[in-house]
């Protein structure tokens, strides 16, 4: 199997299977139908609902978090902001026992989201919200007796997908190809840093507009990139948004282990040796990469 054909197949490996994909929709829909009774009176499927997170961006490879916004009016907010005591954990139970009305799953209020618990291993992460005029969101922190938070996720959704769109598709097979490395290789990093990565290497890369062809030594170069960061850097600015995106742990030694490994499959390839080729990637990418 030739190089273009390997990474093709490996990209369409990690991609969300679509009937997951429809089963999410299914039930992004009625809980924001539900919210949408309680807090606005209104049927709607789609009103004040957001699909944030690596889900919203698009370069997602598991279903097992799925980060879901819902903007509430600005007179929840007065309520919940005069609210004696903690009103950032009243709001969140409020948002919960709406839910409840829907779905009987599994359910609990953590710090700044209601979590759903599905059987089959899906879970929802809602955070209840409030839009601001700059467009980015203030959110409860049930936490040390209660606070209020901005987020601001549209930009980086908006510019993923600009950068996707000029880019032939790349970016977002980058992001999940790295997510692989990331279960492959128990890498701690999270998922808006990684994407913040991944952009900001291809934007100076040869290879961000090529075809899967060129997989290999973009995955030579990426790893090289991610070697040579600075392990004292804590914080680097989220694509799009500009908000910190900040470190959990070291990666730099990973990255260059993968980096040599990458240096032996690009080695093997030029010799025509698949096989052990594709030992050296499946080492890097896990099990979903051909064999």
């Amino acid at each position: 199997m030739s190089t273009h054909n390997k990474f093709r197949s490996f990209c369409g490996n990690v991609k969300i299977y679509a009937g997951t994909v429809s089963n999410i929709w299914y039930r992004y829909k009625r809980i924001t139908r539900q919210l949408n009774r309680t807090f606005w009176n209104s049927e709607s499927e789609y009103s004040h609902s957001l699909y944030v997170g690596s889900y919203g961006r698009d370069t997602d490879i598991h279903v097992s978090d799925i980060d879901m916004l819902f903007v509430l009016p600005y007179e929840t907010y007065v309520q919940y902001n005069n609210h004696l005591g903690n009103g950032q954990s009243a709001l969140l139970q409020a948002v919960k026992r709406s839910i409840q009305n829907t779905y009987n799953s599994y359910m609990r209020g953590d710090g700044q989201v209601v979590v759903v618990e599905f059987t089959d291993g899906i879970i929802f992460e809602i955070v209840p919200c409030f839009e601001n005029k700059n467009g980015s969101f203030t959110y409860p922190n049930a936490n040390d007796g209660g606070s209020w938070k901005v987020t601001n996720p549209k930009p980086e959704i908006a510019e993923i997908k600009r950068a996707n769109d000029e880019w032939n598709g790349n970016l977002k097979r980058l992001c999940r190809m790295a997510r692989a490395w990331k279960d492959t290789w128990n890498v701690p990093i999270g998922g808006l840093l990684l994407d913040t990565l991944c952009y900001n290497f291809l934007k100076g890369s040869d290879y961000k507009d090529k075809s899967y062809t060129y997989y290999d030594w973009m995955t030579r170069d990426f790893f090289k990139y991610l070697k040579n960061c600075n392990p004292e850097q804590s914080s680097w600015y989220a694509v799009g948004s500009n908000q910190l995106a900040y470190r959990k742990g070291p990666f730099e030694y990973k990255s260059l282990q993968c980096y040599n490994i990458a240096l032996e499959a690009i080695e093997y390839e030029s010799k025509e040796n698949h096989y052990s080729a594709n030992i050296r990637w499946r080492k890097i990418y896990g099990s979903k990469f051909p064999s």
